[in-house]
């Protein structure tokens, strides 16, 4: 009985405390509360953090808001995305697609090439090509502000920049790594033209100075903010569509390429490639990382860039499926190596055209790449005897001038702002037309000179007995089991 007494009596002085100790704390905190200057209204705190904010990048602002800017989450992530798909086209993409075609004796060889075009290119777009590419200057060279990457960032640690106005929402840092990716795999497709004969260090002399002389005036010319050629600047001499690269990437390295088989002669002799299954994975891979390429050229995560993916894949399909038709009709079999070629070529001639035409349009350019790039394969080839060891001119030089003609043809207005000849704009196929011309011509030329001049202080080919013995053992000291 006196112990449930004083639990009782227990519970009550805890009671009591607790409500002592509350109302000590309710007296402190309403005098500290009546002490303490009003609290400003929510409305003006709100206001002030917005102001101190920085605001969003964007281009189409009046005045546009380009420096010190934050950029758009979205379209960055997906840009970052796109750059890693199309660097995967070369390395190991292309090196694989290349180095099934060639002989045994000649794969390493062939795929080093492509890595080794892909480091020195990064260095030479670093350090000026980048600047003279993308930065205003003339209609026909961009400045050198750029240089060394000087300038490209704003203040990193408070994810501010100062993005290129070419591409609004994004960091320049990735618009140029973006750029980049270009800049390695277009050289890179030009190696195929000259497989299994060329010097490896006249190769690296030749890819360096055609980078900076010819891709790096010529991407310019077709999209620099200043250039001559550019849609998109409405002082341009003439306006030329190519959303992704026909003529930039494609009819530029397929030329070169034939520049280059004119300058080193035929192989002594030719033979069945190596493996076919590691052309089907190199077309593989580049036939994914091909949506970075082509949709990612709408440089943000938008209703053009969803189109460009669609008419991509069902190019690429329709063009395989022609190059295999055709093929079967002509020599009774279809073949692995016919069917991934045909997929190139689709995914060459709808470069150009992705972002302006709708998917009617892209099954006509898939058919028109399967039939035409075919014949630049193999009758083109066969009339003027040029020995082009992986068909670079025929797929791309062929395949990027039709995509860039039949992007004159069937662009759409509601797709990207500018009306083909479907819908009544003749000019805009002469003005194709012209591009197309203007690209041939000087590339055809510099490409001539440069290898011309490279061949009398080197020599460009390799001796007769490495040739022969290939260039693996005898070059890189390496042989491919």
């Amino acid at each position: 009985m006196t112990s449930k007494k004083s639990s009782r009596g227990g519970l009550l002085a805890l009671a009591c405390g607790l409500l002592l100790a509350a109302f000590i704390s309710f007296v402190f905190v309403n005098a500290s509360l009546a002490q303490a200057p009003a609290p400003a209204p929510a409305a003006p705190a709100a206001a002030a953090a917005a102001e101190a904010a920085p605001p969003a990048c964007d281009g189409t602002a009046k005045p546009p808001v380009l420096e010190k800017c934050t950029p758009n989450s979205g379209d960055t992530a997906w840009m970052l995305t796109s750059m890693a798909l199309v660097l995967m086209m070369t390395v190991p993409g292309l090196g694989l697609f290349y180095g099934g075609m060639v002989r045994k004796k000649n794969v390493g060889d062939t795929v080093m090439t492509s890595f080794a075009i892909t480091c020195l290119v990064t260095v030479l777009w670093v350090i000026v090509n980048y600047s003279t590419a993308f930065r205003a200057g003339t209609p026909f060279l961009g400045g050198f502000d750029r240089a060394f990457l000087q300038g490209i960032l704003s203040d990193i640690s408070k994810n501010i920049g100062n993005p290129n106005p070419l591409a609004p929402t994004i960091p320049e840092t990735v618009y140029m790594c973006f750029q980049m990716t270009f800049a390695i795999i277009t050289p890179a497709l030009i190696a195929g033209a000259f497989a299994e004969r060329m010097k490896f260090s006249a190769m690296l002399w030749f890819i360096g100075l055609w980078a900076t002389l010819v891709y790096a005036p010529i991407a310019h010319w077709v999209w620099g903010p200043d250039g001559f050629l550019n849609s998109a600047n409405s002082d341009a001499w003439i306006h030329v569509l190519d959303f992704a690269g026909g003529t930039v990437v494609h009819v530029n390295s397929g030329t070169a390429g034939l520049m280059a088989c004119l300058v080193l002669g035929k192989r002594k002799d030719t033979g069945p490639g190596h493996n076919m299954v590691l052309t089907f994975i190199g077309a593989s891979l580049l036939w994914v990382g091909w949506f970075g390429f082509n949709a990612g050229s709408a440089v943000a995560a938008n209703m053009q860039a969803g189109m460009a993916m669609t008419v991509t894949q069902i190019a690429t399909a329709t063009a395989a499926l022609t190059w295999m038709f055709v093929e079967w009709a002509l020599r009774g079999k279809p073949t692995v190596i016919g069917i991934c070629t045909g997929a190139v070529a689709g995914l060459v001639a709808i470069t150009p055209a992705s972002g302006f035409v709708g998917p009617v349009g892209s099954l006509a350019i898939g058919i028109a790449a399967g039939v035409f790039c075919y014949w630049g394969c193999t009758g083109l080839k066969h009339l003027f005897g040029y020995d082009d060891a992986l068909d670079a001119f025929g797929v791309h030089a062929v395949g990027g001038a039709v995509g860039a003609l039949l992007t004159g043809v069937f662009a759409i207005e509601q797709y990207g702002g500018t009306a083909g000849l479907i819908e009544g704009n003749v000019a805009q196929v002469i003005n194709q037309i012209e591009g197309i011309l203007i690209v041939f011509v000087y590339d055809a030329v510099a490409s001539y000179i440069i290898l011309k001049v490279l061949d009398l202080v080197m020599g460009l080919r390799v001796p007769m007995e490495i040739e022969r013995e290939g260039l693996d053992l005898t070059l890189h000291g390496e042989v491919v089991q």
